[in-house]
């Protein structure tokens, strides 16, 4: 059982363990071991303020494991999938905690596939990096900063815009909010770039990152606030991202928030209309609602549901052979354009099915009736297994029992964050509510802070 890698990335608060610099350091070392002969790695960050002496310190553990290092600078998480893979680089790394506040940080590892690493390689790496640390491996006094290559971001937009060749802003007016992170340093040169010629207007807000206000009130974590901005600016269409820009939420002309289960039903159907949609099958995950199980299931659309977790969806989508993929949260996967969740091309392409439709976002949405639905985040002080802590197995149960087909109930631990989450979902709300409540009590009473 992994206990570094959670489903996305190690993270944990920066200066401390797994963050602190010896253990980034031996994360590097074994990241160069794993690669073999003279590996070239790829590295990339977010806006955090802790970005650049992680980078330093992992590039000497690189390079003392063998490896040379190039760093992309500020970039998203998927221009790093994307530039990993097509400039024939060993591995790609980015120091990010996606959506975690700024004292956080992480490290995420992509393959020389542009794929992130299964399983049983980062269980290999987490050995390695044990053997590192009990043998006191310890970073030197001068660590390394490595050289930038500004050119690999503007490679990252010509594939973007290559994506969706004949897409324009088509006059409409939209909200684009980069969450103070990765994005800020893409997102504007690439709709600047997307209406060269005229036509419509991006209004680019929280772009100015201080290593410090990333995700704060702003970005996919509070799409409320993209929202609201469309509905002051009187736009078409909201955008806005996470820290790394892997996923993306969106908000309608109506000023209402548009999740990731409205994109995923409304690029099936645009896929399936195009004879792209193999196997009329999408995967979701156990935390998608199901109103859209419903509304896909309308048009002849089959939902899978993986395990939370935009690799272990992809990991699916590969077994079925699925084109089409992603979470509630906005991590939406298509097969053949992307190894990994990218939110601005998800922004492109959804852009793209909103132009050549000739209807509104909210059109296009408007019958995906979604089951009314909670999410309970308890922060806990460890990850006991639920089902042995009597409290909380017998409140689960007698969720189950009551809401039988006429909901779902999903509890499960974060695998980025000290919290486990409570999610019901049922036709009634007092009853989701009070199944939800019981249990989060139940957790907390036993594992809260």
């Amino acid at each position: 059982m992994k206990k570094l890698f959670g489903t996305d990335g190690i993270r944990g608060i920066a200066g401390q363990s797994p963050l602190d610099a010896p253990t980034i350091y031996a994360i590097g070392l074994a990241l160069a071991h794993h690669l073999g002969a003279s590996p070239r790695v790829l590295l990339g960050m977010d806006t955090r303020e802790s970005g650049e002496w992680i980078a330093a310190t992992l590039t000497a553990g690189l390079c003392a494991g063998g490896a040379s290092v190039e760093s992309a600078g500020v970039i998203t998480t998927p221009a790093i999938a994307f530039l990993t893979h097509t400039h024939g680089f060993s591995a790609g790394v980015v120091i990010s905690a996606s959506h975690n506040p700024w004292q956080d940080n992480g490290i995420k590892v992509f393959g020389s596939d542009g794929y992130k690493l299964a399983d049983s390689i980062e269980l290999a790496i987490e050995d390695e990096i044990f053997r590192q640390l009990a043998a006191s491996t310890m970073p030197p006094q001068r660590t390394i900063a490595p050289q930038v290559n500004d050119a690999d971001r503007a490679d990252y937009v010509r594939f973007l815009l290559a994506a969706v060749p004949d897409l324009s802003l088509d006059g409409k007016r939209i909200v684009v909010d980069c969450a103070n992170g990765a994005a800020s340093t893409v997102a504007p040169q690439l709709f600047a770039e997307l209406n060269a010629n005229g036509g419509g207007e991006a209004i680019i807000t929280h772009a100015s990152p201080d290593g410090r206000n990333i995700n704060e009130n702003c970005g996919a974590l509070h799409p409320s606030v993209v929202a609201a901005e469309v509905a002051t600016q009187k736009a078409d269409l909201g955008i806005t991202f996470d820290g790394d820009a892997d996923r993306a939420l969106f908000a309608d002309e109506h000023g209402r928030v548009v999740n990731g289960d409205a994109v995923l039903l409304l690029a099936a159907r645009d896929l399936q209309e195009r004879g792209l949609l193999a196997n009329d099958t999408v995967v979701a995950t156990t935390m998608s609602n199901m109103g859209l199980e419903a509304a896909l299931k309308r048009s002849g659309i089959q939902m899978l549901r993986a395990n939370v977790g935009d690799k272990y969806v992809l990991e699916q989508m590969i077994a079925t052979g699925a084109a089409l993929g992603g979470e509630q949260s906005g991590h939406i996967i298509f097969t053949g354009r992307s190894t990994t969740g990218d939110g601005l091309l998800t922004a492109l392409l959804l852009l793209d099915i909103v132009h050549r439709s000739g209807k509104s976002l909210s059109e296009l949405v408007a019958d995906l009736k979604v089951f009314p639905q909670v999410i309970v985040n308890v922060k806990v002080r460890e990850k006991r297994p639920l089902e042995g802590i009597p409290a909380v197995a017998s409140a689960i149960r007698a969720a189950e029992v009551e809401l039988a087909d006429s909901g779902r109930v999903v509890i499960r631990y974060s695998g980025t964050e000290a919290l486990a989450r409570v999610m019901i979902e049922a036709e009634s709300e007092p009853l989701m509510r009070h199944h939800a409540d019981t249990i989060a009590d139940a957790i907390r009473a036993e594992l809260g802070i």
